[in-house]
C-alpha cells in the first residue's frame, strides 16, 4: 500500500497586515519529499502519527510536503499553489490513501476555504481516493472539506496538546475502512455563532461542556468520532463559526442525532462565548497588588499565534507607565531592534523605538512605537526545540533574537512572530520564568501548555491589535448574515 502523508496549515486572519508569502512559511519551515519526513516523524504532531500508523502496517509512504506558517493574512496564490500543488503531483503518481494534517481556517488569494478547495482538487484526480484529515479546533468548518474526504476529525484540546492522538484516532479508522471493518459516514452542521477564541479553551466553559459531550458521545456504540469546533472569527469567510462532526460506522441517523445534541448545547450556551472587557489601566493595577507570582499578564489583542503583529507597545507601555518590577516580556517581534542591539553588543546600553512598526488599517491603527532604554542582555539565533507538551520535538526559529534588561523587565525581541506557548521562548534566551514576579505573554490560550503550572494568578490585559475580541472594532464583509454576536437572534 502507498500511502500519502502530508501537512499544510495556516490559520488566516484576514484583519491582518501580514501577507502569507512564500518567505512567510519558509520562516516555520517547509519541508519537501524525505526532508518533510524527517522533520516531523517522531514528533507529537498528527503527521508524526500517521507516519507510525503507516508504518506499522508496512505501507509505502511518500510525504509530499510538510508546511505550516505563523498566522498571518491571506496566503498568496504563489504559496497556496506550491503547497497544493506539491500534493496534488504525488496523487497524480498513485496513492491508495492520503492522510493530511491541515488546519480549517486557511484563506487565499485564490480561495476563502483553502483546505476544502485542496481537498476538492484531489478528488478531482482521483474521486474515489480513502483520504483522512484532522483540522484544527478552530476550524471553520465547510460542504467542500466534508464531501470531499472519508473521515475527518478535530483536536479536543486548546492549547492544542492531543493532536498526536487526534491523528491516530482517524488514521485508524481510515485504515480500519479500508480493511472493511468499519464504513465510515460523517454528518456536520453548524449554529450561527462567531465565538470568540478567547472563550475557547477546553479547560473553561462553555467549551469544556461541548469537549466533554464528544469524548461521551465516542464511547457510544458505532462512534468513530465527535469533534466540537470552536472555529476562527477573524477568518471574514462565510462558514466562519461552531461547527459539529461526527463519524459513525454507517449510521447516519445516530451521527445526525449526536451533532443536533452537541450543536443546541453551542448555541445554548453563545453569550459565554463572547469575551468581556475591563479598562487596561485598571486589569495592571489589579496585577501590581497581587503579592505572589509568578503573575501572567495576557496581551491578548496581540497574539501573533491568531495573525497579530506582535509588535503593538499598548500593554508593555502601560506596565512601564505604572512601573511593575521583576517583569519577563515575550515576545516582541521588531527585528530593526535586534540588529541595533546586535552592533551595540552585549553589556552595552541602548536607547530603542521599540515595537510599533506595522499599522493595521483593518482596526484604524498605526504603529507607535515605545521609546525605551536598557542593556543588551543576550544575542541569539532564535533556534530552539520544544519539549513542552504542544509541537512537542519541534524546531523553532525565532530569527535573530535578543533581550533587553530595563531594569524592570527583560524584554524577548525576535525576528520572526512566535506565539509563547513554550517556556523555551524564554529559557533558549536565558531567562527563568518560574522566577519572575510577571509574565507578559503575547497569547490567548496557547500559552496554557508551557506556563499555567507557573502561574499563581492570570489577567487579560486589553490592548490593541488585530486578535482584538472588541467585534465593534471589525468590519465584516463576507461571513454570513445574520450571525451572533453581530446580530442579536434568539433560534438557530
Amino acid at each position: 500500500m502507498r500511502i500519502l502523508i502530508a501537512m499544510m496549515k495556516h490559520e488566516t486572519n484576514t484583519f491582518s497586515p501580514i501577507p502569507a508569502n512564500w518567505q512567510r512559511f519558509e520562516d516555520w519551515g517547509v519541508h519537501f519529499g524525505e526532508d518533510a519526513r524527517a522533520a516531523y516523524e517522531g514528533t507529537a504532531m498528527p503527521m508524526g502519527a500517521y507516519i507510525e500508523l503507516a508504518k506499522s502496517i508496512g505501507a509505502e509512504i511518500v510525504t509530499p510536503v510538510a508546511a505550516e506558517a505563523m498566522p498571518s493574512g491571506l496566503v498568496t496564490e504563489e504559496a497556496y499553489e506550491k503547497l497544493a500543488g506539491a500534493i496534488l503531483d504525488e496523487v497524480r503518481n498513485g496513492v491508495d490513501a492520503a492522510m493530511l494534517d491541515l488546519h480549517g481556517a486557511m484563506v487565499s488569494e485564490v480561495t476563502p476555504d483553502g483546505e476544502g478547495t485542496l481537498l476538492e482538487r484531489i478528488r478531482e484526480i482521483d474521486p474515489d481516493l480513502p483520504i483522512a484529515v484532522t483540522l484544527d479546533l478552530h476550524c471553520n468548518l465547510t460542504e467542500k472539506m466534508v464531501s470531499n474526504c472519508t473521515t475527518l476529525i478535530g483536536y479536543k484540546t486548546y492549547p492544542h496538546v492531543d493532536m498526536y492522538e487526534v491523528g491516530t484516532q482517524i488514521g485508524q479508522a481510515l485504515l480500519d475502512s479500508l480493511d472493511g471493518k468499519v464504513d465510515p459516514v460523517m454528518s456536520w452542521g453548524n449554529v450561527p455563532l462567531l465565538s470568540q477564541t478567547l472563550c475557547q479553551g477546553t479547560d473553561d466553559e462553555p467549551m469544556a461542556t461541548l469537549i466533554r459531550m464528544c469524548v461521551e458521545a465516542e464511547k457510544e456504540p458505532g462512534v468513530l468520532a465527535a469533534t466540537a469546533f470552536g472555529g476562527f472569527a477573524l477568518a471574514d469567510m462565510p462558514d466562519s463559526g461552531n461547527s459539529v462532526i461526527i463519524v459513525t460506522d454507517g449510521d447516519k441517523a445516530k451521527a445526525d442525532e449526536v451533532r443536533d445534541r452537541i450543536l443546541a448545547a453551542a448555541w445554548d450556551r453563545r453569550e459565554d462565548f463572547i469575551y468581556k472587557h475591563a479598562p487596561l489601566a485598571d486589569k495592571i493595577a489589579e496585577a501590581k497588588a497581587i503579592e505572589e507570582g509568578p503573575v501572567i499578564l495576557l496581551d491578548h489583542a496581540d497574539n501573533c499565534g491568531s495573525g497579530a503583529t506582535q509588535d503593538v507597545m499598548t500593554v508593555i507601555g502601560e506596565l512601564h507607565r505604572q512601573q511593575l518590577e521583576d517583569v519577563a516580556v515575550g515576545a516582541v517581534w521588531d527585528p530593526v531592534a535586534v540588529q541595533e542591539m546586535q552592533k551595540a553588543g552585549i553589556g552595552n546600553k541602548v536607547t530603542l523605538k521599540l515595537g510599533g512598526k506595522t499599522d493595521m488599517p483593518s482596526i484604524g491603527e498605526v504603529g507607535e512605537p515605545l521609546e525605551i532604554t536598557g542593556t543588551v542582555k543576550v544575542l541569539t539565533n532564535g533556534e530552539w526545540t520544544v519539549h513542552g507538551p504542544m509541537y512537542t520535538g519541534v524546531k523553532v526559529f525565532m530569527g535573530p533574537s535578543a533581550v533587553l534588561d530595563t531594569g524592570r523587565m527583560e524584554i524577548v525581541i525576535v525576528s520572526n512572530h512566535h506565539e509563547p506557548w513554550d517556556v523555551g521562548v524564554f529559557t533558549s534566551m536565558g531567562i527563568q520564568p518560574e522566577h519572575k514576579k510577571y509574565i507578559v505573554l503575547k497569547s490567548r490560550i496557547h500559552y496554557r501548555a508551557g506556563f499555567a503550572g507557573l502561574a499563581k494568578a492570570t489577567l487579560t490585559l486589553d490592548g490593541k491589535g488585530v486578535t482584538t475580541s472588541d467585534n465593534n472594532l471589525l468590519e465584516y464583509k463576507n461571513v454570513r448574515r445574520p450571525i451572533y454576536p453581530l446580530d442579536l437572534i434568539n433560534e438557530a
